[in-house]
């Protein structure tokens, strides 16, 4: 309880002062770094590089966090709160600087960080790009990956994830609710041609699900968040299913399905294709430690372990979302679950 009350203090110094820069417009007060070996942290994703871990997740101008063990973290300032750029605040209205859901990955000697902006329940979004050589370098906007359009688009662009296949072609996937999750080929830095490849219910049966209950806005098809892992010869596509945000009373989960080709079919355990609304159950809320747990990632790490993180609304916490971590074991039939 001691750290909740010191990691809620610090964030209730982190104002907002008005000073603006032609691509800047809000500028932060940079936070008090601290430690804690109970993050919290929304939307969790993680980079190694010279013997530190980084956690990143959503927050003002990103939560970042760093760690030699992955057990005692300094949580500190973003090195983007001061770098959104300001086209990310004229594509999506109502939006300042509250980033949700990035992925980061390493690829062709560069960090490429994907990062969301919007405004809750709503799919006129955008995934913005930025690009460092190293994590505590200098990091460049490279514009919008891809942007969705309410009343235009059936899709949300938000929760992005990279991959890369066997041809070392970089895709993205990414959605949330509307029509699902997409994916698509990144070209030239720009998500083109998306194709959606898994759904809570099947298309046909959307417009007989129960109205959305944490917006009047979004849309009915309850999932989201999704993260590709490549292991084994196959590419395993984690989601997570129904809503979260709503503190103890969030029923996230996540399911899993998998497919020898990166743009799918992905299919469940029993065969059926989460484009159809399939999606094998791999994690939920036990109701002692987590009401409900969701929006994941999964790596494969040098010294040969599979861990799975995502966050969880904590039962000892008051709702707060936490991070998680677990190790993966692996069926011999190739198939995930949590150690």
């Amino acid at each position: 309880m001691k750290q909740l009350l010191l990691i809620l203090t610090v964030m209730a110094t982190f104002h907002v002062a008005q000073a603006q820069t032609p691509n800047q417009r809000h500028r932060f007060h940079r936070r008090m770094a601290f430690v804690t070996d109970t993050v919290m942290a929304h939307d969790p994703v993680m980079a190694y590089e010279r013997g530190t871990y980084y956690l990143l997740s959503t927050g003002m101008g990103l939560q970042w966090a760093t760690s030699k063990d992955r057990k005692t973290w300094v949580v500190q300032s973003s090195p983007f709160i001061e770098k959104i750029p300001a086209w990310t605040q004229d594509s999506v209205p109502g939006f300042r600087n509250h980033v949700w859901a990035p992925d980061i990955i390493r690829w062709h000697d560069r960090w490429w960080l994907a990062y969301s902006c919007s405004t809750f329940g709503k799919n006129t979004s955008a995934i913005g790009l930025m690009t460092a050589d190293h994590l505590n370098g200098e990091w460049k906007d490279e514009g919008c990956l891809v942007a969705s359009k309410g009343k235009r688009d059936n899709w949300n662009a938000i929760d992005p994830a990279f991959v890369v296949d066997d041809d070392d072609q970089m895709w993205l996937t990414w959605g949330s609710f509307w029509d699902g999750i997409q994916i698509a080929p990144l070209s030239e830095k720009s998500a083109v041609s998306s194709k959606t490849i898994a759904r809570r219910i099947a298309l046909k049966d959307t417009l007989k699900a129960d109205p959305n209950p944490t917006s009047k806005y979004a849309g009915r098809n309850a999932i989201e968040a999704p993260f590709i892992l490549k292991h084994g010869g196959w590419y395993y596509l984690f989601v997570s299913w129904d809503y979260c945000c709503r503190g103890s009373k969030s029923n996230y989960r996540v399911a899993v399905g998998r497919s020898k080709k990166v743009d799918g079919p992905y299919l469940d355990r029993e065969g059926k294709d989460m484009a159809n609304g399939g999606g094998t159950l791999f994690l939920e809320g036990d109701k002692v430690d987590y009401e409900a747990a969701g929006h994941s990632a999964a790596y494969d790490l040098p010294t040969g372990e599979t861990i799975f993180i995502c966050h969880g609304y904590s039962t000892h916490h008051h709702g707060q979302a936490i991070l998680i971590q677990r190790e993966i074991e692996w069926s011999e039939d190739g198939w995930p679950s949590v150690k």
